[in-house]
């Protein structure tokens, strides 16, 4: 096979070098089409082209047939795919002859007249053409389809042209976020930008990526969210903001992980967890509708409905429904409690394993795959979320909403913890698991962000949702990497 695709190289390599013999550059520096193939298909289609004028359009040769002095062939760009017809007659001898040097994957620009072939293809008759770049790789064995996983992801650029539903869920992902900045922006926010390399990473459970600086001779993290320069927003006077960013993260690669991710988070002042939560309902149901048409969606073999209001549920019922452990009576005593109960249960734990990781391990395994419609896993131990506020009738407890869907969570969100005191307390102990623990993830004492409480923040209600695994639900993508253009992959 590789001797096979070095001889296809060398032929084309060849054709080049033809066409620079005959004073031709096969790869110019423009092109200026008059329309897009769906703008030609649509203009024919209207009744309005007039049949003496021309059109010019271009794309990638995805199809071709010589058929004696004639040639049909397929040109596809970014709105898809029209025909295009070489008549030795309408050509000339020297300019119809070039036609065969033509390849599969080479890109062309056509002028001429639209009209339909007896078989009803919408068709231009090529008066006129240019050579916009040569192709020296053969495109896969079959058009319809690259298989290959591995080559899928590490040559993104073959899927894209081999695969159409490829295409198709990344420009389902472009619209996906669009319709959330939309959303967002309607209702008063605004976007801004944060910064990426950060002295200290904080606001999410996570192990970051550290990089130096060389000018500073310091060391940073690349951030693991984007919350607490969000909420420096908010104390400064800004009462709702948003970003949608890349976030890094430490972390094993599965098919929800990419160690390399984008996110929404938003901060609402003046807002709590209630408020989020309806917003998101209406974000999502209205962004499918949006780009899907439907809230219905499929999903593996389910159909997920995201029309509000979705079931919500404490976390304390539904770990003791699918488990029958009571976490709040077992964490009373100190984590031993909680940590007993699980062993009984036959889980696997060891003593580095700090109450928020217990807390983690039993969501994940009894309570998300039961998790299927939309639903609001809410109210969290304390231990959990250090940035949340706790609940005014039950201080062991946050104000904290995760939103799951087939089995994964998809959000994040709560009321913000804005006593400054009391979060200074939270951070200590995060720094205690850490030492106790050896818990990597948890949270790092942030002494500027505590300063900038003290200024006072007003109460505020902030949501963090994964873009990568909303897209997965309204595209029927089982892998995350389905949804990333570039994945990381392990270095071949």
């Amino acid at each position: 096979m590789g001797k096979r695709l070095e001889i296809i190289t060398q032929q084309r390599l060849e054709k080049v070098r033809r066409l620079r013999e005959r004073g031709i550059n096969p790869y110019p520096n423009s092109y200026h089409r008059t329309h897009t193939a769906q703008e030609a298909r649509s203009l024919f289609e209207s009744g309005k082209a007039d049949p003496a004028s021309r059109v010019k359009v271009a794309g990638r040769v995805t199809a071709l047939r010589h058929m004696g002095k004639a040639t049909f062939l397929d040109l596809r760009d970014g709105s898809g795919k029209i025909q295009a017809y070489f008549n030795k007659t309408e050509l000339g001898p020297e300019r119809h002859e070039l036609v065969r040097d033509f390849d599969l994957g080479d890109f062309l620009g056509v002028e001429g007249v639209l009209f339909k072939t007896h078989t009803g293809e919408i068709t231009v008759n090529v008066s006129d053409f240019t050579i916009l770049a040569k192709s020296l790789e053969p495109l896969p064995e079959k058009w319809h389809g690259l298989v290959d996983v591995e080559k899928r992801y590490r040559q993104r650029y073959l899927d894209l042209i081999s695969n159409q539903t490829v295409r198709d869920t990344f420009l389902t992902r472009s619209r996906t976020i669009a319709a959330i900045r939309r959303f967002l922006d309607e209702r008063g926010f605004i976007e801004v930008e944060t910064p990426v390399l950060q002295q200290m990473a904080g606001g999410a459970r996570a192990r970051p990526f550290v990089t130096h600086h060389e000018a500073l001779d310091e060391d940073f993290y690349l951030r693991i969210a984007t919350e607490l320069y969000l909420k420096r927003l908010i104390v400064g006077g800004f009462d709702k903001v948003y970003e949608i960013g890349r976030i890094f993260r430490n972390e094993g690669i599965s098919t929800r992980h990419n160690p390399e991710f984008t996110t929404l988070e938003s901060y609402e002042a003046y807002a709590d967890y209630n408020d989020v939560m309806t917003m998101l309902e209406q974000m999502v149901s209205q962004t499918a509708q949006a780009v899907l048409g439907t809230t219905k969606v499929t999903y593996a073999d389910s159909t997920l409905d995201f029309t509000p209001p979705w079931k919500r549920i404490t976390l304390r019922d539904a770990v003791l429904q699918t488990c029958g452990i009571d976490f709040e009576l077992c964490l009373k005593g100190g984590p031993e409690g909680l940590r007993s109960a699980m062993q009984q249960k036959g889980m696997q734990l060891d003593a580095t394993m700090s109450p928020a990781y217990l807390i983690d391990k039993l969501v994940s395994t009894y309570v998300e795959p039961t998790l299927v419609q939309p639903t609001f896993l809410i109210d969290y131990p304390v231990e959990t979320t250090p940035l949340a506020k706790t609940k005014s009738d039950n201080k062991a407890m946050v104000e904290r909403f995760e939103a799951f869907a087939a089995g994964m969570e998809f959000a994040n969100a709560f009321t913000e913890l804005n006593d400054p005191e009391e979060q200074a307390a939270r951070f200590a102990i995060q720094e205690e698991w850490r030492k106790q623990f050896g818990d990597e993830e948890a949270e790092r004492y942030q002494e500027d962000f505590i300063r900038a409480m003290e200024y006072g923040m007003p109460p505020t209600g902030g949501l963090g949702v994964g873009i990568d695994r909303l897209v997965m639900l309204l595209t029927n993508q089982q892998s995350i990497r389905e949804v990333i253009l570039f994945p990381q992959l392990k270095r071949t």
